[in-house]
């Protein structure tokens, strides 16, 4: 298989002798020549000597006087903002616990764009060099949020969100663009690049165009293909080995444990737990009900050892479906700390 999301940066860090990843100054720098960073023509020139010594030592030590004498605000504010996520990446051991971390406190201080690329590079680390082009697929619905089409005939297709508002009203994405658009045209009359087993191979070719659509029907591959990279994902961080597998609903009288890989999923399970009546219009955006179990019992919490952990994923009334998978570090039931 060819090498995928080259640029997320992945290749710009050193996996260390836990398995975790090793924040490298290529890597800081990478950050340095994006369009929120990298000056313009009509930058000034303390902008611009801040920068050119940034790219020499992009872990320099950076004073206030430089920040003030840039003379653009939005340009200092940037800076600031970077500077910030930067003391995050060097004061933790790895990557992976610096994205971890980021969670824990009085709420997340970096924009959604840093953690979401922080998740994709992990991601890329966790599925390796040998990834299914399945779960790369269903991955990308870990950072980046997608458009769901629940059609008449049962059919519950997602598309990344970004790629069809630059499509839809142009008609560049062809009939999925009117699909997800209208959602009123029947599947069956239009033709729609769906990543399936049969068509996998084709996503090494588009990787980094997030312009393939999955189905999130039940029993269908993608989503078998999520379950193994929450897996995965669960296994990477927590060092905890866990089966994932899809439900139809829940049916236990003993629920005790659930998490929401969602916000919207969240409220969804928290009001049925405590049966709070949810109406039908809540109930049709939950799209999908997985049950975790631990390999191990017990490394849960004592009380609950050997209960199963639901999880469930719901599109908001927008029909987007934006996954939160620091839900699944953060909200399991585990007898240790981590």
């Amino acid at each position: 298989m060819p090498d995928f999301w080259l640029s997320c940066g992945y290749r710009l860090l050193v996996p260390g002798s836990d398995g975790r990843l090793t924040v490298t100054n290529d890597f800081l720098r990478s950050y340095l020549v994006r369009p929120e960073l990298a000056p313009v023509t009509e930058s000034c020139p303390a902008e611009w000597t801040l920068h050119d010594a940034l790219l020499a030592d992009p872990r320099r030590a950076v004073t206030e006087d430089e920040l003030t004498a840039i003379a653009d605000a939005d340009a200092r504010e940037n800076y600031r903002i970077w500077l910030r996520f930067r003391a995050r990446l060097l004061a933790a051991p790895s990557l992976e616990s610096a994205y971890a971390g980021l969670f824990h406190g009085d709420g997340v201080d970096v924009p959604p764009l840093f953690v979401h690329q922080l998740t994709q590079v992990i991601l890329r680390h966790i599925l390796g060099d040998n990834a299914d082009p399945l779960e790369a697929r269903v991955a990308e619905m870990l950072f980046r949020t997608q458009k769901v089409a629940v059609h008449e005939d049962g059919a519950v297709m997602a598309a990344d969100e970004a790629t069809v508002e630059i499509h839809a009203q142009s008609g560049g994405f062809g009939s999925l663009g009117e699909l997800l658009a209208r959602n009123k045209t029947p599947l069956r009359s239009v033709e729609l690049d769906v990543l399936d087993e049969a068509s996998a191979a084709q996503y090494w070719e588009r990787d980094e165009r997030f312009d393939l659509v999955v189905s999130l029907n039940r029993g269908r591959p993608a989503l078998a293909a999520l379950t193994r990279v929450l897996q995965k994902w669960v296994a990477h961080f927590l060092a905890v080995d866990v089966t994932i597998r899809q439900e139809s609903e829940i049916d236990d009288a003993r629920w005790v444990w659930h998490i929401g890989l969602d916000a919207e999923a969240s409220t969804l399970l928290n009001d049925l737990y405590n049966r709070v009546e949810v109406g039908d219009d809540r109930l049709r955006r939950l799209l999908c009900l997985f049950q975790l179990d631990f390999v191990e019992p017990a490394v849960m919490r004592t009380a609950i050892a050997g209960r199963p952990v639901y999880l469930a994923m719901a599109m908001d009334a927008a029909n987007r479906l934006k996954l939160k998978p620091q839900n699944l570090l953060l909200n399991l039931p585990l007898a240790r700390a981590q």
